[in-house]
């Protein structure tokens, strides 16, 4: 490690040890910020409005400060400690409609709500990409957003991305059922931005096959920015923003947690998770660990897809202190997978599915029944582990908040792809992170809310003894300064921002020894030039992008039921180090990547216009959006003198039997429209009938917009999707039964016909229908306590036999595939996955009624 690698890790650990002193006890922080006092409490009551009798177990909470209460028999709550200042607070309560209000705490110490009976979906209160927590209607920017009943209700999601998948312009590319990457309007890999808590995750993103890293049973919040987020986030966020939020503090005094357990009926899901947390006078701690493993999973089509099973470990914990400073919290986890790597090889005769045995590969079997039937994962799998550290800070100073996230992650990627030595990787990548984001939120003048900061990130990339090099060892630096404002005027709510970004990479040479007869590695020796048998895989690089963005949108309440939204904004995305010097086989693609050192930065400008409408019997949405970007980045497969694709060894020496098809990335520009709606009809109290459409278009504008049919269209743009169910709530539930639902729901996909043709990158994907249905119903006793909570999901009940266009394992098969064959895997039959949540409080009173 290098000088400006230590200069790097001195400056995070710095900012960080001023982080930790900061929070300390609360001793320092109150004696630095001595000018910002606590207000001392906020408390009332909630009541219901037509009777005026007290709710009990509502849910107050201010994100902002991330501390919440329960009211007790009574209705009553109280937070004690309080900083100064003005924040958003929101009261919930199953039935009711929310409550959201924005109070300021250094003139209201009581605070008493009537809540209304409501069919009526409740406002969402977001915080990502914003200075302060909003309301999402007052924010000119599309965004979505899902709690945790959601999340529980979709529990035959394997990873957190499905879980997310069919919300309205939003989708994910898969490589089987544990590997999905996150799309927004038809954008992804490194054009989105994936964060847990604001901290923004890095993993190798380029790769098709690399997942996002995250314990989905840790996620009880998801929030989506539906377009260019590079204000608040930088480069990589051109498309928008999934971010994932861990649980929330419980109330003071609490220490409570759950035991879940889901199995799933397709692939023997085993899904294990244990979560435990804590408050005693604004000391807040948190741990949780989960385990979870599958074995291939079925369809009609493929019997057994081998080389999907999976086996997954995961663990968190988090330490904090909420006082009347602020809040400060530290956390920590791990996330390890082994997933096997398909390849989709079949029997000519038979197409039952065969395994590689030998490096020659000159004889594949057939695999046998005990080992399509199996948890145990073969000996071509990729190993990836995440070790993360990060601290997010919000402490009270002058008029303002002083916001400071600090994040450190490990990312250890190996792909061993060799049958006879299991312990050589044939991939070994090793990403270090260093994340900084440091920002004050003040308000100035006539209530201009401003937000201005800076952040960015620095990366060392290595590679590990390996046998393949697909990208580079390289060092990265970002930084971007920023600054946001909004302004109320009544009903209209005004924001405008910008910020300059510079990215900066330095890419190491390196060369192969080529002199090993059985696997190529890397050459450390001096004069590689004039070595014999040593060849160049990758030339130094030194490269730095820039780039200005901005935005400007309005959102209008026309009344309070009916707003209005527009806004414009410009977004920028430097080229990945694989666009610009990929030279090598990934091989958990099966992809020889080339990237080119020439390309230029991403510039796109979107324009989103959208309408919401909330009535007692109709709830809609509708979300239009034009996007132009210009130097768009995409790959292309490469065809040999044939016409038919490229198949490559290892080394990049062409072989019909090759186990890599050899792909490049160009430059175009491109126009990306679309439409997101929705449609509740609430038939009665307890009964929705809901719609949603996603419409998506990709065109290719070479040529001025007259490109040939083959390259017209975009590669991985999602077809018209249509999203009908029909759902039951009732929320008093029968006798002890509490919160049951039921719903069935219809997913109509569109062929897709507009794909990009040219060199056999893409080719045409069949449409298909999806049923599913789902239930659930809560347990409690005789005090109204909760004992246990079921969640039932069926997935393609009708166990339709499809092939989704954003799946990439509708490539993997031989390289000739008999005339008459559908070739490719298909996805996931039908399944059912039962779930049960035990939850246990340990807390010295059952119900408290306050907040640190």
């Amino acid at each position: 490690m290098n000088y400006s690698s230590f200069r790097y890790i001195y400056i995070f650990l710095f900012l960080l040890g001023i982080t930790l002193i900061l929070s300390a006890r609360g001793y320092s922080a109150s004696s630095i910020v001595t000018y910002a006092p606590a207000s001392g409490s906020l408390s009332g009551k909630v009541v219901e409005k037509d009777n005026g009798l007290p709710l009990d177990g509502a849910s107050v909470y201010i994100p902002d400060l991330r501390v919440g209460a329960i009211t007790d028999k009574d209705g009553f709550f109280k937070f004690n400690s309080l900083p100064s200042g003005t924040y958003l607070v929101e009261v919930h309560y199953v039935g009711y409609a929310t409550f959201n209000q924005t109070v300021d705490f250094a003139k209201t110490t009581v605070l008493n709500v009537q809540l209304s009976i409501s069919t009526i979906e409740s406002e969402e209160v977001v915080v990502t990409g914003v200075s302060k927590a909003t309301e999402i209607r007052r924010d000119p920017v599309p965004i979505v957003a899902v709690g945790k009943s959601y999340i529980q209700e979709h529990s035959a999601s394997s990873n957190v991305i499905d879980e997310i998948a069919n919300l309205p312009g939003i989708s994910a590319v898969t490589t089987g059922p544990n590997i999905s990457k996150p799309f927004i309007h038809g954008l992804g890999y490194n054009r989105v931005v994936t964060a847990e808590d604001g901290i923004r995750q890095e993993g190798q993103q380029w790769g098709d096959e690399h997942g996002i890293e995250v314990d989905q049973n840790s996620i009880d919040r998801i929030e989506v920015i539906k377009g260019p987020a590079s204000l608040s986030y930088g480069s990589d966020a051109i498309a928008g923003v999934v971010n994932l939020l861990t649980p929330t503090p419980v109330p003071d005094g609490m220490t409570m947690g759950y035991v879940s357990g889901a199995y799933g009926t397709n692939n023997g899901l085993l899904n294990g998770s244990l979560r435990l947390q804590g408050n005693q006078k604004g000391l807040v701690w948190g741990i949780q660990a989960s385990e979870k493993a599958a074995k291939n999973y079925r369809n009609q089509h493929d019997g057994w897809d081998y080389h999907t099973n999976f086996q997954e470990t995961d663990a968190r914990a988090m330490v904090g202190l909420n006082k009347s400073w602020g809040y400060s919290y530290l956390n920590a986890s791990l996330f390890d997978d082994l997933q096997s790597i398909p390849d989709g090889s079949r029997d000519s005769a038979t197409r039952a599915f065969t395994k590689q045995i030998t490096d020659s590969d000159t004889y594949r079997p057939i695999v046998p029944y005990n080992e399509l039937n199996s948890y145990s994962i073969p000996a071509i799998h990729q190993h990836v582990q995440l070790y993360r550290i990060y601290d997010n800070s919000n402490i009270r100073l002058g008029n303002g908040n002083l916001l400071i996230n600090l994040g450190f992650q490990f990312s250890h990627r190996r792909e061993f792809t060799h049958p006879t030595q299991g312990s050589i990787p044939g991939l070994n990548l090793l990403l270090h992170t260093y994340t900084y984001d440091i920002k004050y939120n003040f308000i100035v003048g006539a209530g201009y809310d401003i937000s201005t900061g800076v952040n960015g990130m620095y990366q060392d990339n290595t590679l590990g003894y390996s046998t393949a090099f697909p990208i580079p060892a390289y060092h990265q630096f970002d930084i971007g300064p920023f600054a946001i404002i909004k302004k109320t005027y009544g009903k209209l709510d005004l924001s405008a921002g910008g910020r300059f970004d510079s990215r900066s990479f330095i890419g190491q040479a390196a060369w192969i020894d080529t002199s090993n007869s059985y696997y190529p590695v890397l050459y450390t020796g001096p004069n590689p030039q004039t070595t014999p048998n040593i060849a160049s895989q990758f030339n130094a690089l030194k490269k730095t992008f820039s780039g200005i963005t901005g935005s400007f949108g309005a959102a209008y309440n026309v009344s309070g039921a009916f707003v209005l939204k527009g806004n414009i904004a410009r977004g920028f995305r430097a080229p990945s180090i694989a666009e610009l010097s990929a030279n090598g086989p990934d091989p958990g693609s099966q992809i020889y990547h080339v990237g080119n050192s020439k390309f230029q930065p991403e510039f796109s400008v979107q324009y989103d216009v959208g309408a919401a409408l909330s009535l007692p019997f109709l709830a809609a949405r509708i979300d239009l959006y034009d996007n132009e970007i210009s130097n768009y980045l995409f790959q292309e497969q490469i065809l040999d003198a044939g016409g038919h694709p490229l198949r490559v060894n290892a080394d990049g020496s062409p072989n019909p039997n090759g186990l890599y098809s050899e792909f490049t990335y160009v430059q175009t520009k491109a126009r990306i429209q679309g439409a997101d709606i929705y449609l509740d009809f609430h038939l009665l109290p307890w009964l929705h009938f809901e719609n949603a459409l996603t419409l998506t278009y990709g065109t290719n504008l070479s040529d001025n917009g007259h490109a040939p049919d083959s390259i017209k269209y975009l590669p991985f743009i999602p077809p018209l999707h249509t999203h009908t169910a029909l759902r039951a709530d009732y929320a008093n539930g029968f006798g002890r039964w509490k919160g049951a639902y039921v719903f069935v729901s219809f997913d109509h996909y569109n062929a897709q016909d507009r794909f990009f043709a040219a060199y056999g990158t893409e080719t045409y994907t069949a449409g298909y229908d999806l049923l599913s249905a789902g239930l659930g119903v809560k347990l409690t006793n005789a005090a109204g306590k909760e004992i246990l909570q079921l969640n039932v999901e069926g997935t393609n009940l009708a166990n339709a036999n499809y092939q989704s266009n954003m799946s990439r394992l509708k490539y993997f098969d031989n390289p000739v595939v008999p005339p008459n064959i559908m070739p490719g895997m298909f996805n996931m039959g039908r399944n059912i996955v039962f779930k049960l949540e035990v939850p246990f409080d340990l807390s010295a009173h059952s119900k408290p009624n306050s907040g640190s």
